[in-house]
């Protein structure tokens, strides 16, 4: 592949929601550019971008992967982000390396929520963008439709550049707004046609529009505007650049991806009003001399890139995806990661075609490319060069909240299970595999439960290692309400040394539930030495580990060690251990144990309609609703508190009540008595885990 310059590429992610037809627009462009023979078919499993075996086998995509499109001169680097919202992080990267963005709207499906939400990371990024309403050969699909909705969402921004024609239903040709030509298919061929009686109306409300929007770039072109002047299609062109690139113009266009029709004027339109990068601003910190460093994709400044995105893949290797932020990198330099504090020399810069590496031999500023084998390089890191070592801020993912406990199907498998994922969250930010050591339990957390078990697919099918997902055990706590009064005589006597501890002892509440005991002896008169106080003690942590309840740990209680005896000869730190044990038991089981159960604080963003169905929602799982606050897009915050174990399949019942557009967050509050009814069905689940000498299941 060509070696480009700045101003001879544009970095556009599609974006969309899932199913809108963002794979086959980026095959399309693909099969039109020259990097395949045939077009490829999301259902038949041989597109460009959808490569691992996952999305084959899923028939959508799960990884951004990148297409360099040649064209015109100009490379194109079409990021195909995934629209499945399990996937987010993914679009994030995607949309945080672009300059531009496409907005895939099926024209049968209309605006959907993936919809919204490519806008809002459009906003997020000040991305330019562009919607092109895909599926226009299926009967049904309504271009005016789409464009009357988006305009009802987003306001007089929307400018139709192309509209449909139809005869006899079949999609057969566009008319260009701007030029006010007529175009026919005609095989693979385009002739000019006689614009339809039937769309001229539409095509003098579009135009009106697109003159309004033009007229508005400059108080010239307004006073020649409201003096009935008409614009060259030039001025007309050069104005609507600037106000693509600004935002406040988003053209709209329309076409068949399987058929590939109107994706040829697509990419145009990208060349013509889409920004290269050297029309972008991009800015990180000087460490050398703690001052803004203005990269701003300048090929003459000194090398910078910043790593957007990592895979990890079992049979193509470790490639680090570069965005170059300064400067030109060459196949043979020596970078610095100042997060990981190591120079690395590259062997060998590459492009990547979906899955396919493409050596080149150097990029310039705003290029995407990839290294291979970057081994301390991970996604986020910024490499620059000793001499002037460059820092960026890292692109802000959404936090994981859905998480499943975990299980190897193999023990033997344990540690390649390990690896295997801390591979695959190399690649994947929004997982994450934790060791919950208090409650026994190994953890993975993901967007959602679809996300896992794709994750669980993939180490069985890639990793050749299999885990199995459960329902995460939750982290109760047991305390007391009542004081008591126990002692306990510890005798065995078994040939030479018996055993012999005795203790009297109070259990009561301690008031704090953040430490597990507080221990005090009032022991008067010697009837326990000293020298067996600690004895007491150590028998006092073992216990407060699993409490006699229900096997959980145990907290805020106080211990007072006041009387006993020993025996001169057969007593021993172990007996006094085991008596405190023994007496520990019992002492909490006659104080009025309780459960106590983990509290979160939990925000809910959803769209005003669905406020009723979420807080009613809210109460079903014992939830109280602390309040509402709304957003500045139209969207309400319900702020509650929620018991943590009616929260764990959340993410499903949020998506299904609010059509995907509802998200939410939480993190711990504090503990709580649970109520009797739950206690008691907790205590006999885990009294017949006890019984079978499984109380860590």
């Amino acid at each position: 592949m060509n070696v480009y310059t700045t101003d001879k590429i544009r970095n556009v992610v599609l974006l969309g929601h899932g199913g809108a037809g963002k794979t086959s627009l980026a095959e399309a462009m693909a099969y039109l550019g020259g990097i395949t023979s045939r077009l490829g078919k999301v259902p038949d499993g041989n597109t460009v971008s959808d490569f691992g075996k996952e999305e084959q086998k899923r028939q959508f995509s799960i990884s951004t992967s990148v297409i360099p499109v040649e064209w015109e001169g100009v490379k194109i680097n079409i990021l195909d982000a995934p629209g499945y919202f399990d996937f987010v992080g993914e679009a994030e990267e995607a949309a945080s390396a672009a300059d531009a963005a496409i907005i895939v709207v099926s024209g049968k499906a209309g605006i959907e929520v993936g919809t919204e939400k490519a806008w809002e990371l459009c906003d997020k990024y000040k991305l330019p963008r562009m919607i092109y309403v895909s599926d226009m050969d299926i009967d049904n699909a309504s271009f005016r439709q789409v464009v009357e909705d988006m305009t009802a969402k987003y306001g007089k921004k929307m400018a139709p550049f192309h509209l449909p024609i139809r005869e006899d239903e079949k999609f057969v040709g566009y008319i260009n707004v701007i030029a006010e030509q007529g175009y026919r298919w005609e095989g693979k061929e385009v002739v000019e046609c006689d614009i339809p009686d039937y769309s001229k109306s539409n095509l003098d409300l579009f135009r009106d529009t697109l003159m309004e929007s033009v007229a508005e770039t400059s108080e010239e072109f307004m006073e020649r505007y409201f003096g009935g002047e008409t614009f060259s299609e030039a001025e007309i062109r050069a104005a609507l650049r600037t106000n693509v690139l600004d935002g406040s113009i988003v053209p709209m266009t329309m076409g068949s991806s399987t058929l590939c029709q109107g994706v040829y004027t697509l990419l145009d339109d990208i060349i013509k009003y889409f920004p290269s990068p050297e029309n972008r601003d991009v800015a990180g910190v000087n460490l050398k001399t703690n001052e803004i460093f203005e990269a701003n994709y300048d090929f003459s400044k000194a090398k910078s890139a910043y790593i957007w995105k990592t895979i990890v893949d079992p049979f193509i290797g470790k490639y680090s995806l570069i965005k170059v932020y300064s400067g030109v990198i060459k196949s043979d330099d020596v970078l610095y990661n100042k997060d990981k504090d190591v120079e690395e020399k590259l062997s060998k810069l590459y492009v990547l075609q979906g899955n396919k590496p493409i050596e080149v031999s150097e990029l310039h500023a705003g290029d995407i490319g990839a290294i291979a084998k970057l081994t301390a390089a991970r996604t986020g890191n910024t490499l620059s060069t000793k001499a002037t070592t460059i820092q960026y801020g890292k692109v802000d993912l959404p936090v994981p909240y859905t998480y499943r406990r975990y299980k190897a199907v193999n023990k033997a498998d344990i540690d390649k299970i390990s690896q295997s994922l801390q591979k695959m969250m190399h690649e994947d930010l929004t997982l994450r595999n934790v060791n919950d050591a208090e409650n026994h339990q190994l953890l993975l957390y993901g967007m959602s439960e679809q996300h896992l078990e794709i994750v669980c697919s993939k180490l069985l099918n890639e990793y050749k290692v299999e885990i199995e997902l459960s329902d995460p055990k939750v982290a109760y706590k047991e305390t007391i309400k009542k004081k008591s009064d126990v002692e306990y005589k510890y005798k065995k006597q078994s040939g030479g040394h018996g055993q012999y501890g005795h203790v009297k002892m109070t259990f009561e509440p301690s008031g704090d539930i953040e430490t597990p005991y507080v221990f005090e002896q009032i022991v008067v008169g010697g009837a326990v030495p000293k020298n067996f106080f600690p004895a007491v003690e150590k028998g006092l942590v073992e216990s407060v580990g699993r409490g006699p309840l229900a096997a959980y740990p145990v907290v805020g209680i106080k211990a007072v060690l006041y009387d006993g005896s020993y025996h001169p000869v057969d007593s021993s730190e172990q007996a006094f251990k085991m008596a405190t044990i023994q007496a520990f038991k019992k002492g909490i089981m006659e104080a009025g144990p309780i459960l106590l159960e983990p509290i979160m604080s939990l925000k809910v963003t959803v769209p005003d309609a669905y406020t009723g169905d979420v807080m009613g929602d809210l109460n079903k799982r014992r939830g109280r609703v602390l309040g509402m606050n709304p957003t500045n897009n139209g969207k309400q915050v319900i702020e509650a508190e929620v018991p943590m174990s009616t929260i764990f399949r959340y993410c499903t019942d949020l998506r299904s009540m609010t059509g995907g557009s509802g998200t939410y967050e939480y993190e711990f509050a504090r503990y709580e008595q649970c109520p009797s009814d739950v206690q008691e069905k907790e205590v006999a689940a885990r009294a017949a885990k006890v019984a079978e000498n499984n109380v860590d299941e």
